[in-house]
């Protein structure tokens, strides 16, 4: 015996075609017709005329997510979906450079040689792209050279290099913060002025770079400065100063005949015409 439902208007008719009377009987359970929920979200759906049951409707949404279709694959690390959409979402995404799919997400990966901050002293930032804030090499400030996985400062061979003045790589001067200028590594010897400035002019620092006698004031500068002057001559394979008069250039009084002197081991100050003192080269330019 064969049993058929038809839905009508909200009516259905059981007929059983086998009965003599072709009698034909109204169903009104609602489960049997399909109204199995008992509710739908935001109401979307039709309720049973006759009970409380509900027919819900899946929206697109709904039935995109059921099939996977769950990623939107956009932001950060995303270069797009995969494949065909469905309700504007995809069943896997597309990564950028750097990030790999890891079944739900587009995860950063970045390769071990990505491993520079490229900051601090020396850095002027990183070179190439980056990856995770990280990059395979960095560049570096003036002054500064890649070497060995960091910055480091250019070895001077020739010419100034913060507080010693080198020539081929060998400390020729010295100088404090608070000079302006070097004073070589030994003095001369004692020696009358004109002998003295003779010598300082004709000694030369490095290549064709000749040194002169101090002035007076350049003298003073030195004696103030004589104890941090004779660690960096001592630490640089240097002469101390001698505790004894030094020649300046400068001349005293109207007839130009003496020259002024200051004594390195006080500090006193003199004018001498014919001695024999002692003579060093500075460097004031170069």
């Amino acid at each position: 015996m064969k049993f058929q439902v038809y839905l009508v208007l909200g009516t259905s008719l059981s007929c059983f075609p086998a009965l003599a009377l072709g009698q034909c009987v109204t169903v009104q359970d609602c489960t049997a017709l399909g109204y199995t929920e008992s509710s739908c979200d935001g109401g979307k759906g039709v309720k049973c005329p006759f009970g409380n049951g509900w027919f819900c409707a899946e929206d697109e949404s709904t039935i995109c997510a059921e099939n996977g279709f769950k990623y939107s694959c956009t932001g950060t690390g995303y270069s797009g979906g995969s494949g065909q959409p469905c309700g504007g979402k995809y069943q896997t995404c597309n990564c950028a450079a750097n990030y790999v799919w890891n079944g739900s997400s587009c995860a950063l990966s970045c390769s071990s040689a990505y491993q520079y901050t490229c900051t601090g002293t020396g850095y002027a930032g990183g070179a190439g792209s980056a990856c995770g804030g990280k990059y395979t090499q960095c560049s570096c400030a003036s002054g500064y050279e890649w070497k060995d996985g960091n910055c480091q400062k250019k070895e001077v061979l020739n010419g100034a290099d913060g507080d010693v003045y080198k020539c081929n790589g060998k400390v020729v001067g010295v100088k404090t913060s608070d000079m302006d200028f070097f004073v070589a590594m030994n003095d001369l010897g004692e020696m009358n002025w004109s002998s003295a400035n003779s010598s300082c002019q004709n000694y030369f620092f490095c290549g064709n770079l000749k040194g002169t006698l101090p002035t007076f004031d350049q003298l003073q500068t030195m004696y103030k400065n004589k104890s941090s002057l004779n660690n960096l001559l001592s630490t640089n394979r240097g002469t101390k100063l001698t505790e004894y008069w030094y020649w300046s250039s400068t001349k005293y009084g109207s007839n130009g005949g003496s020259r002024l002197a200051v004594d390195m081991r006080n500090g006193r100050q003199g004018s001498f015409y014919d001695s024999d003192i002692y003579a060093l080269p500075v460097l004031t330019s170069w």
